[in-house]
């Protein structure tokens, strides 16, 4: 991603909420000279220790497509992001952008055993589920979620390196921002709401 500096996220615990945030992750690598990418539904292990690492799985044969474990791979969290139309400006100003939340994670998955494979599986299942008024649990058919279970390969990633962006309107006076942010909140609030914490983080005047 572009380098600048008014943008960058460094703390990794905010770069941990944007992944439990936004879970639905693109998985990109470099095979034989040519670019494969997947989108999967990342965790993070929160028992993992120190730094960031990621939970997932890929229905074969993504895996051998991607070689997976044989090298490193990009791993992209897209957070909220949009237009932001150069009419929310103050007259004269006429150049649109779009503002966004990402964050690029750089690592070499380690493949996991069938058994942590479905323990992964399990842990995804029971954390989305939690949120339906009558979830589900593999568990409740552990005999056929365990055959489904053999078409998927699970990966544990540990990040060695990460690269995340929170651009959000930082270079735009106080006023401008507040206007921005109204806009955003009638059709995309949890773009609003990044700016809202970014700005009052950033403290009176960081906009200027």
């Amino acid at each position: 991603m572009r380098h600048t500096p008014r943008y960058l996220m460094t703390d990794p615990d905010e770069v941990k909420r944007l992944i439990r945030a936004n879970p639905w992750a693109t998985f990109v690598s470099s095979v034989d000279g040519e670019l494969v990418a997947s989108h999967y539904p990342v965790l993070l292990d929160e028992d993992a220790g120190p730094g960031i690492v990621i939970l997932s799985h890929f229905g074969r044969p993504d895996d051998q497509l991607h070689q997976l474990g044989q090298h490193r791979v990009l791993v992209i969290i897209q957070g909220p992001h949009d237009y932001v139309s150069p009419s929310w400006y103050a007259p004269g100003d006429v150049i649109p952008t779009w503002n966004h939340v990402t964050a690029h994670l750089y690592g070499t998955p380690e493949i996991l055993t069938e058994e942590e494979n479905y323990a992964v599986l399990s842990r995804l299942t029971d954390h989305f589920e939690s949120h339906q008024p009558h979830g589900r649990s593999l568990s409740e058919d552990e005999a056929g979620t365990r055959r489904a279970a053999k078409g998927t390969v699970g990966l544990r990633m540990r990040v060695d390196r990460f690269d995340a962006r929170a651009k959000l309107s930082q270079n735009k006076a106080p006023e401008v921002v507040q206007n921005i942010t109204a806009h955003l909140a009638v059709g995309n609030p949890a773009l609003a709401e990044e700016m809202r914490r970014t700005h009052r983080e950033a403290g009176p005047g960081a906009g200027e």
